[in-house]
């Protein structure tokens, strides 16, 4: 049920949801990385609702503008989340894209739903198949890296979010150009989540395990990847998830971190619109 800018899912989660562009233009829906929220694709909604596509962004469930409920704070509801909004919206032909934790969000809502809905899916920088160390993943990130990243969210996210950023945009290599802008941005959008749902988040995103879902994605599928990537590798990751997928395409942009969406945000922008229009 969609009231104002809400979707009010099946428990009683309200999922916050902005839309760009002519409502007749064929929907790209996307799903954010964690800790922040719908903002961090203005940059990509604003260049595609300017091409005459339907942008639409929403917060995961315990952030940015969404209900931040004690529960749920996981790829399944994650997932059903994303398709109470697809189904509240009625959207038909959409193109799914998400970024990191995003990414895993949209292959879990292909997983669970189908691609009925779907016509196209772009994982960028994506989770998928899987984050942590396993016995089938044995070159993963250590469990430390992730018990790390919940000591500092709950010890002082604040400054875990402004420390983040560097390695996130790439920041602290030689002739990066820091943004004291999207710093504060990202901080920004982090702050206004939940605690309780970032927390429980880096379980989600580092040990869920997407082979099954990745190989239902049965549409054509762009998978988006920086080379020089910090917090997602690329070789456990994306170059993993590509052989998993009945037909999908890897793309690496040279030179760009986890936070490509801002720092080449023209190269990434341009990509979509190719792969869409294809």
């Amino acid at each position: 049920m969609l009231q104002g800018n809400h979707v009010t899912t099946r428990d009683g989660v309200q999922i916050y949801v902005k839309q760009w562009g002519p409502e007749s233009g064929q929907p790209v829906v996307f799903s954010h990385g964690w800790p922040l929220n719908g903002d961090a694709f203005e940059d990509q909604m604003m260049f595609l609702a300017h091409h005459g596509y339907r942008a639409i962004a929403h917060d995961r469930r315990g952030h940015g503008r969404s209900s931040q409920p004690g529960f749920g704070n996981d790829m399944d509801h994650y997932a059903d989340d994303l398709a109470a909004v697809t189904e509240a919206l009625d959207l038909r032909n959409a193109v799914h894209v998400g970024h990191s934790t995003g990414g895993g969000e949209v292959a879990r809502y292909i997983g669970r739903h189908g691609v009925s809905r779907v016509a196209k899916a772009v994982l960028i920088a994506a989770v998928t198949p899987i984050m942590a160390r396993t016995p089938w993943n044995p070159e993963g990130l250590s469990p430390d890296v992730f018990d790390g990243l919940r000591a500092g969210v709950k010890t002082d996210r604040g400054q875990l979010y402004k420390d983040f950023t560097t390695v996130f945009y790439g920041y602290h290599r030689p002739g990066a150009k820091p943004s004291q802008g999207a710093i504060d941005g990202f901080w920004m959008q982090g702050i206004m989540g939940s605690l309780l749902a970032q927390y429980e988040g880096v379980k989600a995103f580092s040990e869920t395990d997407f082979r099954d879902d990745l190989r239902k994605m049965i549409v054509p599928t762009l998978v988006l990847h920086g080379d020089d990537d910090e917090i997602v590798p690329l070789a456990t990751t994306s170059r993993a998830a590509v052989k998993l997928l009945p037909q999908g395409t890897l793309k690496i942009i040279p030179g760009a971190p986890h936070g490509l969406c801002t720092t080449h945000k023209d190269i990434v922008n341009e990509e979509l619109l190719a792969f869409i229009r294809g």
